[in-house]
């Protein structure tokens, strides 16, 4: 419903720049939790005898990292690693959009559906284990299996039904992004970092390119207009139009003149056009306690094509919503799990870095209106900001507080 409604007036005459605080901190929110969680994940299981095992994955295929490998050995080795996932990740890009471009977008979404689903009991499960045996809390199996079972359909339908709320779909796809990455901190050091890299490099060149993938998926869906098949975060809109609490309802109208709306039998004379409006009542919080009504046309003409790839893409989409892909939240949460391997400094260091970056990504977007990746800025502002502050904020801070401690 919610998407259904600002939709109409995501081609309004006001610019992006006048909710742009709004529309950060509608999506920095959730990417702000799920790397909260990954932290908390990082730092219970850490020290838990189940939390050292192997994670063996098509990232570390390649190469099996070890402390006693040279530097020349691990860099090459990370780097042969980072390729090859890269590459499996472009292949399975360019099925997915030929898949889309024959029209198997029903193909398409029971394979996400069941990814979601296997993530969630599988992943999830593993997770739940941990933590049970972390803290010591007692459940039998038959309980936790129904429990897991419903938890992951009922996040499955959620992410795969529009008629889902909202807040459900948004909470479910935090979940998954977080189990996703906890997984990803557990590769060894240097494929992690290789991988991060190449990732933001290989997000611009997806994006960006005239042949990359995910632009062409972009602009396939804008000329079939279409909703891309994909896990994809959306915030809700902001609207600036009124300023009481807005109640939203949906209802039929027809244009025309005021008889012609309550005569039905003048309809069937008159070639008028049914149209869909919207109503938007303001209740304002004066002692009156007056309200407004305003009748808006939902969709009153097909906009421009030009109007359209202005503010379609991955980025901001057709409802004039700030859409964020979940491998963006992924990747953004394992840069800070692996902070957290070291100590909170460098978490605290790495978040700022990657909210800093997302809000140059945000701000570069309500500019050039158009689908812009968002891992470039925000990975190579944590990776710099990382490394930075092991080697000189921290030393920096350890002698000031020896310094302290002599005085």
């Amino acid at each position: 419903m919610d998407q259904t409604l600002v939709s109409a007036a995501s081609f309004s005459s006001s610019p992006i720049l006048e909710t742009l605080g709004e529309e950060i901190l509608r999506i920095l929110y959730p990417v702000s939790f799920c790397m909260f969680l990954v932290v908390l994940l990082v730092s219970a299981l850490i020290s838990s005898d189940n939390s050292s095992m192997s994670f063996s994955s098509i990232a570390s295929i390649a190469y099996s990292e070890s402390s006693s490998d040279s530097f020349w050995s691990k860099l090459s080795g990370a780097f042969l690693n980072s390729l090859l996932f890269i590459a499996v990740i472009t292949i399975l890009t360019f099925l997915l959009v030929l898949l889309f471009y024959l029209r198997c977008t029903p193909c398409l979404k029971s394979y996400m559906a069941f990814s979601s689903f296997v993530v969630l009991s599988f992943l999830g499960g593993e997770i739940s284990l941990l933590l049970l045996s972390r803290f010591v809390v007692p459940i039998d199996a038959f309980s936790f299996l129904l429990l897991l079972f419903n938890f992951s359909v009922v996040g499955t339908l959620s992410v795969f039904l529009a008629k889902a709320p909202i807040s459900l779909t948004q909470g479910y796809l935090v979940i998954i992004g977080v189990l996703v990455a906890y997984w990803f901190t557990l590769l060894p050091e240097w494929t992690t970092w290789a991988l991060l890299i190449s990732m933001a490099l290989y997000d611009l060149a997806a994006v960006l390119l005239p042949v990359g993938p995910l632009r062409l998926l972009v602009e396939l869906a804008i000329s079939r207009d279409e909703e891309i098949p994909a896990l994809v975060y959306e915030a809700r809109p902001v609207d600036t139009q009124a300023s009481g609490r807005r109640l939203w309802r949906e209802r039929r109208n027809f244009e025309g003149n005021p008889g012609s709306v309550s005569d039905n039998d003048s309809l069937r004379h008159e070639n008028i056009t049914p149209q869909t409006t919207i109503t938007i009542t303001v209740e304002t919080s004066d002692e009156d306690s007056a309200s407004t009504e305003l009748v808006a046309p939902l969709v009153s003409q097909q906009p421009r094509r030009q109007e359209i790839e202005a503010v379609e893409g991955i980025g901001l989409g057709s409802s004039g919503a700030i859409k964020l892909g979940l491998g963006d939240f992924i990747f953004y949460s394992v840069l800070v799990g692996r902070a957290a391997l070291y100590d909170f400094m460098t978490v605290y260091a790495c978040y700022l870095a990657i909210v800093a970056g997302l809000g140059v990504t945000l701000l570069l977007l309500a500019f050039y209106r158009k689908a812009l990746p968002a891992l470039p800025v925000s990975i190579a502002f944590g990776v710099l900001f990382y490394f930075l502050t092991r080697e000189l904020l921290e030393v920096f801070v350890v002698q000031c507080s020896v310094n302290l401690l002599m005085f």
